[in-house]
């Protein structure tokens, strides 16, 4: 049958039509990529005016997903970067410098809201005409289209589901915390707390051993979402529990950092920092691992940085140098406990808070009611942050102690 009789091209437009439909159905009852990728193969081949073909589809790079007839490694070369000047259909000629897409006969851009989602390159022995020309085009639109929002919809998915994990973790990070804590003459412990959009894994606690001590714990857990919440709320049951049987700190945290080793696998570790304080001796002892210094100021105007201690918690099997420290004579005091989050807010310029201007505002403040020292501390880093936003959760906690005689 002559190849331009209408007979011949009317069964040609019919065939095509039909696998629109066919491919139409195929998406419609969710085949998947590759599936797709091999029926538009196979349609495109079924032209017999196209001899070569090439699909390059727009993903973190320029990705060859399909062809026949090449004589490059199209998969190896990857798209010439001059491609990317043509937005039309293109007839491509010697002059274009393609490289070693110049096999290539014509070069057709497929778009979707004005964005290029794909190139497809067609090689033809005679040349092909307009509504072949238009039905590769239609078919690659199809095609190119439906996948893009096959990912759009594995992102929601996603989406939805890290939505829904990030719910669990913020009410399991809630119920971490303490719900009460001590504001009387002699022991007034405020904390404050500010969420990240995205879970962190912030901590603070406050215990009470017995009438006479207390144990005050800050804590920042690496990672984000229900596996950080997850191995947080594992880290304050066992504080808890090892708080209530042992009385030692090192013993503590030794049997902490095996948890967090068990537990996290390498994957994450904890910064924390411990300190137990004793009214009848008026020492407190602490162990600091690798969390941001708390700092303590004392009626007397000293100003101390408590920084000793060892490594993170689950980094190694046993703890580095670990040292406990004991400060004595220590009646009464204030004490700053922060996470990382407060010191590392940047403003405008590019400046991050940092512990100096922390340590500053508190010097200056704290004469204040503790309660409203932490409020003009939140308002103060709010007003320094500006326009930027916070890059972390952010956690306060401050104790003092007025020690006025043995209970």
């Amino acid at each position: 049958m002559d190849s331009h009789s209408a007979e011949y091209l009317l069964q040609v437009r019919e065939l095509q039509l039909n696998s629109l439909f066919e491919l139409i159905k195929s998406i419609n009852e969710n085949a998947s990529e590759d599936d797709l990728y091999k029926i538009y193969k196979f349609i495109i081949h079924s032209i017999h005016k196209i001899d070569r073909l090439a699909l390059f589809v727009k993903e973190d790079d320029w990705i060859y997903k399909v062809g026949y007839g090449n004589k490059a490694q199209l998969a190896d070369l990857g798209l010439p970067p001059q491609v990317l000047a043509f937005r039309e259909t293109h007839q491509i000629t010697s002059q274009d410098e393609l490289g070693h897409c110049a096999e290539f006969d014509t070069l057709i851009p497929i778009k979707h809201k004005g964005q290029v989602l794909a190139y497809v390159l067609i090689g033809q022995p005679e040349r092909i005409d307009a509504h072949d020309l238009d039905f590769v085009a239609t078919l690659s639109n199809i095609i190119i289209v439906a996948i893009e929002n096959k990912k759009l919809v594995r992102k929601q998915v996603l989406q939805e589901i890290m939505d829904q994990q990030l719910s669990i973790a913020k009410d399991v990070q809630t119920l971490l915390f303490p719900k009460r804590l001590p504001y009387d003459d002699r022991l007034r412990v405020v904390a404050s707390y500010l969420p990240h959009h995205s879970v962190g894994g912030d901590y603070y606690d406050f215990l009470e051993i017995n009438r006479d001590r207390f144990l005050l714990c800050v804590a920042d857990v690496s990672g984000k979402g229900v596996p950080a919440a997850i191995l947080m709320s594992n880290f304050q049951a066992a504080l808890r529990i090892l708080v209530r049987q042992h009385s030692s700190l090192q013993q503590i945290v030794e049997e902490l950092n095996d948890l967090i080793m068990v537990n996290s696998q390498g994957e994450n570790y904890i910064t924390a920092f411990f300190a137990e304080y004793d009214f009848r001796y008026r020492t407190m002892t602490y162990i600091n691992a690798g969390h941001n210094p708390p700092f303590m100021l004392t009626p007397d105007g000293q100003i101390r940085s408590l920084s000793e201690g060892t490594t993170i918690l689950g980094g190694f099997a046993q703890l580095p140098f670990l040292q406990i420290q004991t400060i004595n004579n220590l009646g009464s005091f204030l004490f700053f406990g922060f996470t990382d989050g407060f010191i590392e807010t940047y403003n405008d310029a590019g400046e991050a808070l940092g512990v100096d201007q922390l340590m500053e505002f508190v010097i200056q403040n704290q004469h204040l009611d503790q309660k409203i020292l932490h409020e003009r501390l939140i308002r103060h880093l709010i007003q320094f942050k500006g326009k930027q936003a916070y890059v972390d959760d952010i956690t306060l906690l401050s104790c003092r102690v007025t020690n006025k005689g043995v209970r």
